[in-house]
């Protein structure tokens, strides 16, 4: 079990995970959104070959229209 921060909420998941994966065990993964891991946002083409590990803060966004 590893312990992350996803939205500012303390989760644990079984180990690492590729952020690909965790999007589709969501059901986000053909969403427009946007994920940074530790600061640093990540390109779409990238979230199959980035991992989510033990202590990382993780925040998902959807982008949100208006005026």
């Amino acid at each position: 079990m590893i312990s992350v921060t996803i939205n500012g909420k303390q989760y644990e998941l079984d180990g690492p995970t590729r952020v690909v994966d965790y999007l589709e065990d969501r059901g986000l993964a053909n969403r427009s959104l946007a994920v940074a891991i530790n600061g640093d946002v990540l390109p779409r083409g990238e979230f199959a070959g980035v991992t989510i590990r033990d202590g990382d803060q993780v925040e998902i966004v959807r982008p949100v229209g208006g005026g």
